[in-house]
């Protein structure tokens, strides 16, 4: 058996050893977030950890009163406000247990059975980024709790989380349904290749129409390669549809993306062309605020 076979066989080892990580919490996103990682899960043959991390707030116990005049007396009241925190802490935890068991019983009622709950103390990003050398794909909601019912509301975590992390991320949006195409957004530079190869080996896409778009650049040889990227999905089994475009970057692909009823897009991440600045930039989050549909952030 040659190398290259070897490293195939090793590569696809390691990959269904991963796990899809779904981070769970509070708001009505975390249905949608569930039911994609359902679906990732019955595509790439990966278990699921669902993860609710408990942020650390404040403890009024913790404060430092002792300077203020006359509150000496006023130390049954502090005790009282340590006992508050430390019962809303139990709650918390509590409810965590419950939103994790909420959406193992709805994998399991999906057929899964690899499936784990995992709950953490600390920093939402944090806890994503201390698993990500067992995950295989990450999926978190577009905003979080307290959100929930501002539609363009983003959360905080997404930026900083798609800074600190190489795992490709799903962004959820808040209603999940099963994508039967794509869109990617190629301008011909390295990053862009590297997305085609990863949508070709990922296996999440496989089947899929992928709606391959390029915005006319200065770049000389930018029909040649987009040629060559959309000769390489063929190759690879994907239905291609393949379409040159002209004019401003965000516009044109925004309305690409509506008149073809795109209902899954994949990004790529920190570059300096322009459609890459598109997907992640300024022009990025209020994509994402406006999407209705899931994302795929590859780096």
């Amino acid at each position: 058996m040659n190398n290259t076979v070897n490293n195939t066989i090793n590569n696809t080892i390691n990959n269904n050893m991963k796990k899809i990580i779904a981070g769970i919490d509070g708001s009505k996103l975390a249905q949608a977030v569930c039911d994609t990682a359902i679906w990732a899960s019955k595509r790439l043959g990966n278990g699921i950890v669902f993860l609710h991390s408990i942020e650390k707030k404040p403890q009024h116990g913790a404060d430092d009163f002792s300077g203020t005049i006359g509150l000496g007396a006023r130390s049954a009241l502090l005790n009282q406000m340590t006992e508050l925190d430390e019962q809303r802490g139990k709650m918390a935890i509590q409810l965590g247990n419950e939103m994790l068991g909420h959406a193992v019983d709805r994998a399991n009622s999906a057929g899964l059975t690899d499936i784990e709950p995992l709950q953490r103390h600390g920093d939402f990003v944090e806890a994503l980024v201390g698993l990500e050398t067992d995950a295989r794909l990450m999926v978190v909601g577009r905003s979080g709790n307290g959100h929930q019912d501002d539609f363009k509301a983003l959360g905080s975590h997404i930026e900083t989380l798609i800074r600190q992390v190489h795992t490709p991320i799903v962004i959820a949006p808040q209603d999940f349904t099963e994508p039967t195409n794509f869109m990617l957004a190629y301008d011909g530079c390295e990053t862009a290749d590297k997305a085609v190869q990863r949508i070709i080996e990922g296996g999440l896409l496989k089947g899929m129409t992928c709606h391959l778009v390029t915005v006319e650049n200065s770049d000389k040889a930018q029909k040649q390669k987009f040629e060559q990227a959309q000769a390489r999905l063929t190759a690879e089994g994907f239905d291609v549809m393949a379409t040159y475009l002209k004019g401003d970057i965000s516009t044109v692909l925004m309305d690409y993306k509506q008149r073809n009823e795109i209902q899954l897009v994949v990004m790529g991440a920190f570059a300096h062309s322009k459609v890459r600045n598109f997907f992640l930039g300024s022009n990025t989050i209020r994509m994402i605020e406006n999407s209705r549909v899931p994302l795929i952030v590859l780096r």
